[in-house]
């Protein structure tokens, strides 16, 4: 049989016809080079007008972040954590005059909406957007199959219900939010990001940061182990080396495996003691810099006396650089994971 008239060709060839180009080639080995990612993004912003007497957005008329500043701010956060494995690009960007449309039917108006934001009380529920309503408002299926751009990002205000992620495809998986349903006729996976423009890039990051956990416990089959590390009722903390893969030794705190800390999780650092606590000055042993030399992890491994001076200070921004500083993001593979952990996290078509 020749390449031409092989299955994968003729598959490609029916989604050629079906969504007007195929997707890209099946994901590759890592040999031993490492690619840079160039994401693109089309990035959409929820703004309505919410005094139509002076024209006033809702941005402005609550006085909240610049969608564009918060971007590239957590553009450029991403390419230095990353050491510009990953550089995020924005392929195109749309702002809409109106709320988005919750699962239900329900809109806000204007009014109440502001009433609703100024008082944090009397938001509709069900609070979740209707994924299904963006999906085709914007022809994301087809787009992203034609691989006009390769995740989305979604900026509102609270009460506006996106999940911080959640992942559309084929074979969409858990990711920090459920997969979205009926979208399995999309061949590549795409991830849609939620971003909340009354806050800041910190809380990007964050989203991020969970992006990266739910992914990567895929990618290291340690759903389990994650879920245990966030348990808030964990008794006793058992956790020992030599049980344990590098991704669960990369989540490692002092309070599940005492003194023998590694970079810890999204919410929880070396030294937590309860969750979002990034601001502990009590020391602990903790080999986190390690991993900035990943794969050449030491043996044995390094622990050196760390607290909040070394991410921080409790600051949230500045805590989730110094953890995605330390994902792995080298060529080459160990095992049957690439040594790039970022390609995963970016680019869900590569987990398996």
């Amino acid at each position: 049989m020749s390449a031409s008239d092989s299955p994968w060709s003729a598959f490609l060839e029916f989604l050629s016809r079906l969504f007007g180009a195929p997707p890209p080639p099946p994901p590759q080995p890592d040999r031993g080079v490492l690619t840079p990612l160039q994401p693109r993004v089309l990035m959409i912003v929820y703004n309505p007008v919410v005094d139509t007497a002076s024209g006033k957005k809702l941005i402005e008329a609550m006085g909240w972040n610049d969608p564009e500043q918060l971007a590239a701010a957590y553009i450029a956060d991403v390419a230095e954590c990353s050491d510009n494995v990953v550089t995020y690009r924005i392929a195109q960007r749309v702002e809409l005059d109106e709320f988005p449309v919750k699962v239900d039917g329900f809109r806000y108006e204007p009014a109440a909406y502001v009433q609703v934001a100024q008082t944090n009380s009397g938001a509709h529920d069900p609070d979740t957007a209707d994924y299904q309503a963006i999906l085709a408002r914007f022809n994301l299926l087809t787009r992203v199959a034609a691989g006009d751009f390769d995740e989305v990002w979604l900026f509102g205000g609270p009460y506006f219900g996106f999940w911080e992620s959640g992942m559309a495809g084929a074979g969409a998986f858990f990711c920090n939010g459920a997969p979205i349903p009926n979208t399995a006729q999309c061949p590549r996976k795409f991830v849609l990001m939620g971003f909340n423009y009354q806050r800041g890039v910190g809380e990007m990051l964050e989203d991020i940061g969970h992006r990266a956990e739910s992914t990567l416990a895929r990618v290291f089959h340690s759903e389990t182990f994650l879920q245990w590390a966030y348990d808030f009722n964990r008794q006793p903390p058992t956790v020992t080396g030599s049980t344990l893969n590098l991704f669960e030794r990369f989540l490692c705190f002092d309070q599940i495996a005492p003194s023998r800390a590694n970079v810890g999780t999204v919410h929880y650092a070396p030294n937590s003691r309860s969750d979002y606590e990034w601001g502990v000055t009590t020391s602990v042993p903790s080999c986190a810099d390690d991993w900035l030399q990943f794969p050449n992890l030491p043996d044995p491994p390094n622990y050196r006396a760390m607290n909040a001076r070394d991410w921080g200070d409790g600051d949230i921004r500045a805590h989730h650089k110094w953890w995605l500083k330390r994902l792995p993001k080298a060529a080459g593979m160990t095992g049957a994971v690439a040594n790039n952990w970022w390609k995963y996290i970016v680019d869900p078509n590569n987990v398996k």
